[in-house]
């Protein structure tokens, strides 16, 4: 009875444990949110949090790349970030012969560290709010002609930034325009791989526990930043030494119990929360289904290649991964926004500031400007899906648009000699790194597939004039596969892209026509120039609108509920959530525990499985149950993840997760299945974020890299 009794208890916890909602900005961090942050446990003060004259958190988290998060770990400026966030670094130190990617890497001492050419990371120097100076500039403006002076007076504000700086600076907009601020940042571009874990770690569960909890993915890499002597940003040398950074993040191998506060620091990079109803409705029935679709195809002849040859799936591992994970994404998606309803909750807040809104002339039309805005474009939402993700889709197809550059510089009136090299030499470079990243097997049947695609599910009035008579005069019925085949298999052959003489006659002397007649540069011309031509003046009246539209209504609820804790949609600048590690129970009879561990990893194992497969060493350690300092005393075991109640979305990996003290004790990494529609609608019962416990990142480094030098280097709470 008293067992009964525990288990209802936990599934009642479960049940009504409440995420926490908010993606707050800490240089506005108010004190109605730092109250409840005390309240849930948080022992640091808001200087500690942020501050522009004393060293705080802020200065240990870096944007890592272009849409990841990392944390400075160690006075040496050690990184810890996601092996999702590493991959392509990792991917390109690798070869055949020195698989990092496969078989992982961990640098014993600083001189086996790897140049991760073309990575930086970005440290925030400061915000500064810069509303009035752009609001006085944009007074009533509204439309095309906002947009252009909003430009105009932001490229100002930046200039007068980083005037006489190293420093670069971004002003963007919150609230959806209702508020600006200037985020001034200094990058470091001397960046080096010290250590990543096999990918049959760094990625166990692959696709199928993408998303997923429980979780038992080893999502970790380790990077250093480089200085100049002086401590400044500077290109690579051998000269260069580690940061000693104005903070770096302790770490604490404590362990985590239920309940235990929980805060992440990172870059989410975009959410549309106060969407309206009508944007949600052409997300679900348009957007998502034609994004999965693509994408589904595109992924599956990837694979199917990936299987066969261990040099394919290392050219193709970075550009599959960022495929797949959105892939799912989209399609989990849109189900949880159908299943929550979140079209008519939407439509019930529309109904709401309605009611409040009445005689305000401000806000009279904003519902049926929408309805005319989305009935507008609505036909044409497909077309431009199937532009990006399916015509786009094939590698071939996106370079060979890459070259319109080229062409618009050898046609345009008063074109240069020096404008047409300038651009053809850029082209010879880009085509390098296309050929090096190419597998023409699987690109040939993406080819083939998406331009079908596209001829069944875009009305016949969108096709480009002309475009399929031609296919079905040389290669044969439309409707038939084959005929694509065939097609594909003529654009692979008959392309200079794809020849060497070919294309090193045509850099030596370019022409237009050459250019132009060339098979798949007239492919991706023919659908990229159709859709500018005819809808891209609509779409961009369309995003225009939409941009008033959503100012105008953010203001007005703005203005509805005053007293309100508002927060601003992310848009990768530097914010904080703060939540719990709870557990949670998905649906009837079912309750997920708030942490997984070695035991479940084991359970999962299959030896050889793409997905599913360890280390032999893993597995040795784990039978002699080989855990050293950094166990878990509650299960015995080693906690591979947790979850916590905090809002995160994409831009998030890899930003750690904090104790109430500040100390690091995991790495976010993904979000879970059952709240899929957090970029849209927050879910305060479901929502959870799945991190890896920095104790299972140590032991990996440790234990299984043999990789003290690492653990040497950080700064351990017991």
């Amino acid at each position: 009875m008293k067992k009964n009794l525990l288990i209802l208890l936990f599934l009642l916890a479960a049940q009504f444990a409440k995420a926490d909602e908010g993606m707050w900005l800490p240089y506005l961090l108010g004190q109605q949110v730092y109250n409840d942050m005390v309240k849930k446990g948080l022992k640091l003060t808001k200087e500690q949090l942020y501050s522009i004259n004393k060293a705080s958190l802020k200065d240990a988290i870096i944007i890592f790349g272009g849409g990841c998060t990392g944390e400075i770990v160690s006075n040496q400026g050690l990184i810890f970030t996601n092996h999702h966030c590493g991959y392509d670094a990792i991917a390109t130190a690798s070869s055949v012969e020195h698989n990092y990617l496969k078989n992982g890497f961990y640098a014993l001492d600083k001189s086996q560290e790897i140049p991760a050419k073309g990575l930086s990371v970005q440290f925030l120097v400061k915000v500064d709010d810069v509303t009035k100076q752009v609001m006085d500039g944009l007074k009533d403006l509204s439309g095309p002609e906002r947009m252009q002076q909003q430009q105009k007076i932001i490229g100002d504000i930046v200039s007068q930034a980083i005037n006489g700086t190293n420093y670069e600076a971004k002003v963007l907009p919150i609230f959806k325009g209702n508020q600006y601020l200037l985020f001034v940042y200094e990058r470091y571009k001397d960046i080096r791989l010290v250590g990543a874990p096999p990918e049959s770690i760094g990625k166990f569960g692959g696709d199928t526990d993408n998303w997923e909890w429980p979780r038992h993915t080893g999502d970790f890499s380790v990077f250093r930043v480089y200085a100049d002597k002086d401590g400044k940003p500077a290109d690579y040398s051998a000269a260069n030494l580690p940061l000693k950074p104005k903070h770096f993040l302790p770490v604490s191998i404590k362990g985590i119990k239920e309940n235990d506060y929980a805060m992440i620091f990172g870059y989410p990079g975009g959410t549309n929360r106060y969407e309206s109803s009508e944007g949600v409705k052409l997300k679900i029935d348009v957007e998502n289904p034609s994004i999965v679709a693509l994408r589904a195809v595109r992924l599956s002849y990837m694979f199917e290649q990936m299987k066969k040859d261990p040099a394919i799936k290392l050219k193709l591992a970075s550009s599959y991964a960022g495929i797949a994970n959105y892939w799912k994404f989209f399609d989990g998606e849109a189900k949880q926004l159908v299943k929550y309803h979140v079209v008519d909750e939407k439509q019930k807040e529309e109904a709401a500031f309605g009611k409040w809104a009445n005689g305000k002339t401000e806000y009279a039309n904003i519902f049926a400007d929408y309805a005319t805005n989305y009935k507008a474009w609505a036909p044409y939402a497909k077309h431009r899906i199937y532009i990006n993700e399916g015509i786009m889709g094939s590698p071939l197809a996106a370079f060979a648009a890459s070259l319109q550059a080229v062409e618009k510089a050898m046609v345009q009136s008063g074109g240069s000699a020096e404008a047409i090299k300038q651009s053809i030499q850029a082209a010879d470079k880009a085509r390098t790194v296309f050929l090096e990243e190419e597998d023409k097997t699987s690109d040939q049947k993406i080819l083939a597939a998406t331009c079908h695609l596209f001829y069944t599910d875009i009305p016949v009035a969108q096709h480009p004039i002309g475009f399929y008579d031609a296919i079905k005069a040389k290669f044969g019925s439309l409707d038939d596969n084959n005929t694509y085949r065939l097609w594909a298999s003529a654009i692979m052959s008959g392309s200079m892209i794809m020849n060497d003489a070919r294309w090193k006659a045509f850099v030596a002397n370019p022409d237009a026509v050459t250019l132009q007649t060339d098979p798949a540069f007239a492919y991706s011309s023919a659908f990229v120039k159709n859709f500018s031509t005819k809808y891209l003046s609509i779409y961009n009246q369309f995003v225009t609108k939409n941009n008033d539209l959503g100012r105008t209504y953010m203001k007005g609820k703005l203005e509805m509920e005053p007293n309100k804790k508002w927060y601003p949609d992310a848009n990768f600048s530097m914010r904080l959530t703060y939540g719990q590690v709870k557990p949670y129970a998905p649906r009837d009879a079912v309750a997920y525990d708030y942490v997984c561990t070695m035991k479940g990893v084991m359970e999962k194992y299959k030896p050889g499985d793409y997905e599913f497969d360890l280390p032999e060493n893993y597995v040795s350690l784990y039978n002699k149950k080989d855990f050293g300092q950094y166990k878990d005393l509650r299960k015995n075991d080693i906690v591979t993840c947790f979850i916590t109640t905090n809002d995160i979305t994409g831009g998030n990996s890899g930003s750690p997760v904090l104790n109430a003290n500040g100390e690091l004790i995991g790495l976010a990494f993904d979000g879970n299945y059952e709240a899929l529609s957090h970029k849209i609608q927050f879910d305060a019962v479901y929502n959870r974020t799945i991190c890896v416990d920095v104790r299972y990142v140590l032991w990996c480094i440790d234990k299984l890299g043999g990789a003290s030098n690492i653990i040497n280097e950080l700064k351990l709470i017991r």
